[in-house]
């Protein structure tokens, strides 16, 4: 069960992050802050994943689990804007901070959702 949720997550999880990413770059080249792109982007995420990791990986769509899902998500958000902000400070733009945040922040995320958001 384990390995289906987990090919199903990377195949839904490419689709988010494709999701995620347009948006944040998006966001950084019509000129908001880094921070502010990291954070709307997984605003309009968290929409989105919440319907499409709930329903077609762990089949479980229940909206009362939007808050943990949120609260899940508000960890990687964390998460992310530290390794964003760490490269940054390393000299690397906007846009490969944080594309190597996201694969970070996927595997954060898969644990997050499964063990703590959508566990049985």
């Amino acid at each position: 069960m384990l390995k289906n949720q987990l090919i199903k997550f990377i195949l839904i999880g490419a689709l988010n992050t494709i999701f995620g990413y347009s948006l944040y770059a998006l966001f950084i080249y019509i000129g908001i802050n880094y921070f502010f792109a990291i954070f709307f982007s997984t605003i309009l995420g968290v929409l989105f994943n919440f319907r499409t990791i709930g329903k077609f990986v762990f089949e479980n769509d229940d909206y009362r689990l939007l808050t943990k899902f949120v609260l899940a998500y508000s960890v990687t958000f964390i998460i992310n804007v530290s390794i964003v902000t760490f490269m940054r400070g390393k000299g690397y733009d906007d846009y490969s901070s944080g594309f190597f945040a996201i694969i970070i922040s996927s595997v954060l995320s898969f644990a997050l959702t499964k063990y703590l958001v959508f566990k049985k």
